[in-house]
């Protein structure tokens, strides 16, 4: 890796270059390249790394987990129960103490607040795994995924369909601008990102040489883009709006026929899952028109889910190596 990024914090994209985020997406390639040569690394042997979750997870505590063991390091798993976060005990005080017993800490949960502090007073590197208003780690795995399909990133078109207004709107905007990618919200006006950020995503891309697009309109939104991207229409914590999000978010679902209006016969779809793309859960079951993306797409020629849900580990891993290693 060119940058150093050796003790800093992995919180937001904002914080980081192009470069630096280029040098991580490599670092990733080559960190994927040695586990499937079944090469096993070093460069954490002898850290302890503390996951705290305030919100379960699949993929993200899995991915730390795995990414802590291949690289020597030992995971401790601190759920919502398993310590005073914020309850009995300030987020600061926590974090001083952590920061006594463990090298690196990772927070997913609610309130970006408390990873920033977690951050300001722990003394040792502290990564985002996810809060309402980011999702940093979900961003490289996808920018690898795309990178690896295309062979690029720059001059690519990007387009996020559905809930304009989330982490993952948020941070893919960010990403995407940050690597001279042409960024395209395609959400109901209701649900459109916030102006002030976008307006700071248009500055990144005015440098990068990315672009911006933020639109109601279907047709205009996914045509010529290589990537088709979508969500969930309401995460955790948002269950009482599923109702409202499914009359509003209906006509944002990825078909095969919103596929086809790409007009690319490359072009790839992408979910940071989990998914509601058949009745195969409690929750689609409860709410058979939750689903965000129809189960042809999702299962179909277009479809690099798996290789974007791996990909996570292989960034998550990146992150820790760059900041903490050896």
């Amino acid at each position: 890796m060119a940058a150093n990024l050796k003790g800093r914090h992995f919180l937001k994209l904002v914080d980081f270059s192009s470069e630096e985020i280029s040098d991580l997406l490599t670092l990733s390639a080559a960190l994927k390249a040695n586990k499937r040569a079944g090469v096993c690394g070093k460069a954490l042997e002898g850290k302890n790394i503390a996951l705290i979750f305030e919100k379960p997870s699949t993929r993200t505590r899995c991915a730390f987990v795995v990414a802590c063991v291949d690289e020597g390091a030992h995971p401790e798993y601190l759920g919502k129960g398993d310590i005073q976060l914020g309850k009995k005990e300030t987020v600061a005080d926590t974090a001083r103490v952590l920061g006594r017993y463990f090298d690196g800490i990772e927070f997913r949960g609610f309130s970006h607040e408390t990873v920033e502090t977690l951050a300001e007073y722990a003394g040792v590197p502290v990564w985002n795994g996810l809060t309402e208003q980011w999702h940093p780690t979900q961003i490289l795995a996808d920018l690898l995924t795309v990178q690896e399909a295309f062979g690029r990133l720059e001059g690519l078109s990007f387009a996020y369909v559905g809930d304009g207004r989330n982490n993952m709107a948020n941070s893919l905007m960010v990403g995407c601008a940050k690597m001279g990618m042409d960024i395209r919200i395609v959400a109901p006006e209701s649900l459109h990102p916030e102006a002030k950020l976008v307006r700071m995503v248009e500055a990144i891309a005015s440098e990068t040489g990315g672009k911006v697009t933020v639109t109601a309109d279907v047709e205009e939104g996914v045509k010529g883009a290589h990537v088709v991207y979508t969500d969930v229409w309401a995460s955790m914590g948002e269950e009482a709006q599923i109702a409202d999000r499914i009359v509003t978010l209906g006509p944002y679902r990825v078909t095969v026929d919103m596929m086809e209006k790409t007009g690319r016969r490359d072009a790839i779809f992408l979910h940071c899952l989990p998914a509601f793309h058949n009745l195969e859960t409690d929750v689609a079951r409860e709410y058979p028109e939750i689903r965000e993306v129809s189960d042809e797409v999702f299962e179909g020629r277009w479809s690099r889910v798996f290789d974007q849900a791996e990909n996570r580990m292989h960034t998550i891993k990146a992150v820790m190596v760059a900041t903490l290693g050896h």
